[in-house]
């Protein structure tokens, strides 16, 4: 239940910020700044939020107070910065605290991540395109903050399970596999900002591509559970680099590339985890807050023709690269049990 719940709470969140910003906000002066301000917030200070939630049990409440930030964001009349503010500091809030708690009751399986990072995709295109259902997500996430402590209350931590990597000797032979993902999240981020879609116009098929996103990273923790990372990375990152580099002008190859490359999001998320299996707030911070600087580097990337379609080929063939090293380096298959402390 707190997977499913934190899950559609992952919804709620990424569409309130989307029709706050493009809702009350969108007239306001200046608001090319303010949305910058607000992704800053958002996806950069989550490394700093996880570094703090590490040494915190109360992860849960920690999420709850979060979406009833980005509601008081959304229906308070105060100022434009300050409401920007509250949103993008419940927004890094909220997603630490849900990924450390669906983290930490994943049975060392990279399923839930997938499960709880996809819907933010839906989200953030719901809150968007249309800004004035924000009402909506405004009452509907105001129950999810209500509900979300009790929930995580009836599923503890589970004890003994094999979290992955919890009671093995770490050292600089886990840190550099952590540095090497979060490099990889970056680029992976430049060469997906520089592929540009001509198809993708108007609402609908926006919303066609959010899908085939969604639909990636949902099944992309279910594929590696299946068969493994350093598989799983295989038969999506080298299609997704093909299909995405040279066919980004048709909308059929296009959607299989976007399916394919977020396939591996939950798959990078879980190796982090792997490799900082105590701080799981740090491992999922991290991969957040490298995606921001990833996207605006390739934002200021101006190449087009031949170089744009190398440089998308090499960004997404380091990320794989990445991925094979850090399974060689983790050995990721050896589970080792280990109670984990329980929380709320």
């Amino acid at each position: 239940m707190l997977l499913t719940l934190n899950s559609l709470s992952h919804l709620l969140v990424d569409a309130l910020c989307a029709s706050t910003l493009f809702g009350p906000l969108r007239h306001t002066e200046n608001i090319g700044v303010l949305i910058l301000l607000y992704n800053t917030l958002a996806f950069s200070t989550q490394c700093l939020v996880g570094l703090a939630a590490d040494r915190s049990r109360f992860h849960a409440w920690a999420a709850s107070l979060s979406m009833v930030m980005i509601f008081a964001g959304f229906v308070l009349p105060v100022p434009p910065v300050l409401r920007v503010a509250l949103i993008g500091l419940g927004n890094s809030v909220f997603h630490v605290a849900g990924g450390i708690m669906t983290l930490e009751r994943s049975r060392g399986r990279a399923g839930d991540l997938g499960v709880f990072v996809a819907p933010g995709a839906i989200g953030l295109t719901l809150g968007t395109l249309w800004p004035k259902l924000g009402w909506v997500f405004a009452v509907l996430i105001l129950a999810a903050a209500v509900l979300t402590v009790p929930a995580a209350s009836r599923s503890p931590i589970p004890e003994g399970e094999g979290i992955p990597g919890r009671g093995v000797e770490k050292g600089a032979e886990n840190l550099f596999p952590a540095v090497l993902l979060t490099l990889a999240v970056a680029v992976r981020a430049v060469g997906g900002t520089c592929a540009e879609f001509p198809w993708k116009t108007g609402a609908a098929l926006t919303l066609l591509l959010t899908l085939f996103v969604f639909a990636g990273k949902t099944a992309g923790g279910f594929v590696c559970d299946r068969i493994g990372a350093s598989s799983s990375a295989a038969v999506s990152v080298l299609p997704a680099a093909v299909l995405i580099s040279f066919c980004a002008a048709w909308m059929i190859p296009s959607l299989l590339g976007q399916f394919a490359l977020n396939l591996t999001m939950p798959v990078t998320l879980w190796l982090m985890y792997r490799a900082m299996p105590d701080s799981p707030g740090l491992a999922f911070g991290l991969a957040a807050s490298a995606l921001w600087p990833g996207t605006i580097i390739g934002q200021l990337i101006t190449l087009t023709g031949p170089a744009q379609k190398i440089l998308t080929l090499v960004c997404f063939l380091f990320g794989f690269a990445a991925i094979l090293w850090s399974v060689r380096v983790l050995k990721p298959e050896k589970r080792i049990p280990n109670p984990s402390p329980k929380g709320v």
